[in-house]
């Protein structure tokens, strides 16, 4: 096997490799259904990471089956907001949910943090710790979820 048939090889892999590990977020954005979250702050900037909010979901990130792996938030409407009906190791059979990873004490649903311009995370955090402020987050049919945005209810 030649060099350029071994460097196109590798590349191919690599392409491959970004495409799965970004698929769930990927899949959200293009065919999820846009619902809103109510959110509470957990910490607006990191020295390191840059301008972002961190967020939390009352009656989201609090739950969890206190078992390690792979948990499923049942969601619900709540006038304009969904809210979150039950966690479970089982996926849900019907009606939009978050596949979340629970560590035993936490879940996380891959929606907790946005990357915005330092300004901007000052707002955010402010409309945040208000109340007056709902997640924009997309849910495709096998539960994944991309954080759209954060807005001013």
């Amino acid at each position: 096997m030649n060099t350029r048939t071994r460097v196109a090889l590798v590349s191919i892999l690599n392409l491959a490799l970004v495409g799965i590990a970004v698929a769930g977020q990927l899949s959200a954005r293009a065919t999820g259904e846009e619902i809103r979250l109510r959110v509470e702050p957990v910490d607006p900037i990191d020295p390191f990471r840059g301008a972002y909010v961190d967020l939390s979901y009352p009656g989201i990130s609090s739950r969890t089956t206190k078992e390690d792996g792979d948990a499923y938030v049942s969601l619900a409407p709540r006038g304009q907001v969904w809210e979150a009906t039950g966690v479970d190791t089982e996926r849900p059979a019907e009606g939009p949910f978050l596949k979340c990873h629970d560590d035993g004490w936490q879940l996380s649903c891959g929606i907790e943090s946005l990357f915005v311009p330092q300004d901007r995370a000052r707002e955010i955090e402010t409309e945040v710790n208000g109340g007056h402020a709902v997640a924009v987050v997309k849910v495709d049919s096998r539960g994944n979820a991309a954080l759209v945005s954060v807005q001013e209810r």
